[in-house]
This record gives C-alpha cells, structure tokens and sequence, in this order.
C-alpha cells in the first residue's frame, strides 16, 4: 500500500526544481505528509496541482505561494550550441541528467528527459541556453513525471555513492600519512636512542 507521501508525491510534476524550499519532489511531498509545508509552494505544478493536493488531502485549495515563484506554462531547456563553451556547469546542476556532454566540448539537452527546472539557465555562464514551450503532451503525461523521478533517483543514488568512495579515499589517504609520519617519528626516535647508547 502506498504511503501518504507517495501519493503525494505521484501528484507532483518532478521537475525537481527545488522552488517548493525542498531538495526535489520526493522531500516536498514528505514535508507535507508530515505537516511540515504547505500544498501551495510548487509553482510547476500551479492551482490544478494544488487542487489535487487539496482534494487528496481533503483540504480546500488555495492559492500558490509567491515565496516560491508563479505559476507559468512550463518550458524545455536548449543549448545554443555556437555559443556552449563545455563548461559542465550544466551538467552539474540537472536533477535529472538530461543534459550531456563532456569538458571543453559542445553539450545538448535530451529534450524528452528535460524537466523544465530551469536550473541549469543560471549556472551557465555565457547565457547559452534558453528556455522553449514544453509540448502539452510532455506536460501532461504521468509517463514523463515517472521518468523524471526515476532519473532523479538514479542521480542522487550515483552522487551519493561517489560522495561514499570519495570518503572513503579520504580516510584511507589520512591513514597514509598518519602511517607515514609515525615511520619518520619511529625513525627519529631510534636514530635519538642510539645517540644516547653509552660509547663502547
């Protein structure tokens, strides 16, 4: 049976565009299975999202928050790519990987993974992407939102193990030098024992 939050959760957009003060659509909905916000701060989702909420949770809609943004029609991100310096950027800031590309070379979005989170516009720093019409069918489509979701999931799953390797050579690195410095100490302290051994 699926929890309150994952019924929340399925009656968001997944842009995970963070404008609702939440780390993605999944932290949002719990927040408001557990009382913690309100049904009004996701903007991509505007007044019919809030009213599906409002009727999930048997609440009466109101209207979207302007702390978190205004509801407009959503849009797709693309690069121009004349003008893509291959920063990575971009890259960094996609919830949801759609966009590719490598280090000093031309990136593209994947269009159809696109969200429309928009985050990508300010990170880049020539002004080379800008922003389209989101085809209604996109919009709408439950398919769309559950891929979207998959690919965040699969993001924060990867960023999260390389966060763990990367301890994890960190700590192995310490050991080295901690291993390194007690040799020198050892070293020291024997080359100081044998300046103090009585002369023969």
């Amino acid at each position: 049976m699926n929890s309150l939050a994952d019924r929340i959760d399925a009656l968001l957009p997944q842009t995970q565009c963070e404008q609702c003060g939440y780390h993605g659509c999944r932290p949002y909905a719990q927040a408001i299975a557990e009382g913690e916000a309100d049904i009004n701060q996701c903007p991509p989702g505007g007044s019919a999202g809030i009213a599906a909420l409002a009727a999930l949770l048997g609440r009466a809609p109101i209207p979207l928050n302007p702390d978190n943004g205004v509801e407009k029609p959503r849009t797709l991100a693309r690069i121009v790519e004349a003008d893509c310096i291959g920063c990575t950027k971009c890259i960094q800031v996609c919830p949801v990987d759609a966009i590719v590309g490598a280090n000093k070379l031309m990136h593209t979005v994947i269009a159809h993974d696109c969200t429309g989170c928009e985050r990508c516009v300010p990170a880049c720093p020539v002004d080379c992407i800008v922003l389209e019409p989101m085809p209604v069918a996109h919009v709408n489509d439950p398919a769309c939102a559950n891929a979207a979701r998959t690919h965040f999931q699969r993001r924060e799953a990867r960023l999260a193990q390389l966060r763990t390797q990367r301890e994890a050579e960190l700590v192995t690195r310490k050991a080295q030098v901690h291993s390194a410095n007690q040799s020198v100490l050892d070293a020291l302290a024997r080359a100081k024992a044998k300046k103090q051994e009585p002369k023969a």
